[in-house]
């Protein structure tokens, strides 16, 4: 029985997506469930997997190909026994000329990997398999051979004959040296987080104020019941984005064009907030929202933050998780970051900015005091607050932090 592997059906805010990587190849054996090929969308990267046990006949969009919700991705024939796959080890077998005496190789590699090996005469001994059972895909061998060409560019770019091994002397490296230029295209999720970054420039009127903040009072209590907090919420750790999201809420509340946002010549009041937090991947920036987070606890959100971030890593957030948003918290103190101004995640008309925590000399009752300052910046689309607004709502925030008994009885 033959299977069709369609795209999943995307949703509005995204018109179509891009064949990322094929973990699979055409005569491969799949399980039900494996992962076959990814997608990247201008948001998230989906996964696609097989629906049934069975060997992949057809391959229908190539790396880089543009597609559209459900579209014909691959034909999958049904393994109803084990008969299915031994035409493929068979047929790979005779191809590799092993004999059953030694270890084969060959049943480790797919068709297209085995072309590979063949083509770049490899040792696939040296390749690690990434697939079922220590498998070797395509994408092992492609990546194999890249880190051999980049090893070898490094080294010296003049070519080695095999006989020059044995001469005592290493050959002459130019003291000029190398200048290496390497050109790639951008990734969809990069291309499109440069276009929502031109399009927050020129479509808002972006302007930022800037206040500190004395983190002495937030790091006392975390320091006192840290470890009480771990063990009574089940490893959830106590860290400062809570704070900042708990505050951040309670000053949306009293400020709520902050909250706000411009559909054409409307304002769009939101009646709850719901909060996008800023996550550094290695595709890119992206802002999972957490839904009605003026409703959730410190460890309701310490938790959320965390499994947001670690779904980040793994590419596992879905489009559903990005979509929306009142208001966004970012953290560049993380990194290192001392002061700086955020850039607007439209439609939302106001963005946070947390930075890192120095310590400074401070003016505190006519004395010098050494204290944990930490810089906070509030970008905001001048087009509908008001600089008094934003002052006010940076206040705010940093009066709550500084007395965080404050967010508790929401004075």
């Amino acid at each position: 029985m033959t299977i069709e592997i369609k795209a999943p059906a995307f949703p509005e805010s995204i018109a179509d997506g891009e064949v990322a990587a094929w973990h699979k190849s055409e005569g491969d054996t799949v399980s039900r469930d494996e992962l076959i090929v990814e997608i990247e969308t201008d948001k998230v990267v989906l996964e696609v997997v097989a629906p049934v046990d069975g060997v992949i006949t057809k391959i229908h969009a190539v790396v880089g190909e543009t597609i559209e919700g459900e579209q014909l991705l691959a034909t999958l024939a049904e393994k109803k026994s084990a008969a299915l796959s031994s035409p493929p080890a068979q047929a790979s077998l005779a191809a590799s000329g092993d004999n059953a005496s030694e270890p084969s190789s060959a049943e480790l590699l797919g068709p297209a990997a085995r072309l590979l090996v063949d083509e770049h005469k490899l040792d696939v001994s040296a390749i690690t398999g990434t697939g079922k059972n220590g498998r070797i895909t395509k994408e092992d061998i492609l990546k194999f051979i890249k880190a051999r060409e980049a090893k070898s560019a490094a080294t010296t770019t003049a070519s080695v004959e095999p006989s020059a091994t044995i001469d005592k002397e290493p050959p002459s490296v130019s003291p000029s040296g190398e200048r290496v230029e390497r050109r790639v295209p951008m990734t969809r999720m990069r291309a499109r987080i440069a276009e929502r970054l031109l399009n927050a420039t020129h479509e808002t009127a972006m302007l930022s104020t800037f206040n500190e903040v004395n983190m002495a009072p937030v790091m006392a209590l975390r320091k006192k019941y840290k470890d009480q907090f771990e063990k009574t919420h089940n490893g959830t750790r106590l860290g400062f984005m809570g704070f900042f999201v708990k505050a951040a809420c309670e000053a949306l509340k009293r400020f709520p064009a902050v909250n706000a946002s411009v559909d054409g010549n409307d304002i769009v009041y939101h009646g709850y907030q719901d909060i996008g937090v800023a996550v550094s991947t290695e595709g890119g920036l992206v802002v999972p929202v957490m839904r009605d987070a003026d409703f959730m606890s410190l460890a309701d959100i310490e938790a959320a933050i965390r499994d947001m971030g670690l779904r980040a890593k793994d590419n596992k957030l879905t489009i559903e998780d990005m979509t929306g948003g009142t208001f966004t918290v970012t953290n560049g103190g993380v990194f290192g970051s001392l002061l700086s101004t955020p850039i607007l995640n439209p439609p939302q008309t106001g963005i946070l900015g947390m930075h890192k925590i120095q310590e400074r000399p401070m003016a505190v009752d006519g004395q010098v005091v050494i204290l944990p300052m930490m810089y906070l910046a509030l970008t905001y689309d001048h087009r509908l607050i008001d600089g008094k607004t934003a002052v006010q709502f940076l206040v705010a925030i940093k009066d709550l932090i500084e007395d965080p008994a404050r967010i508790l009885l929401q004075l």
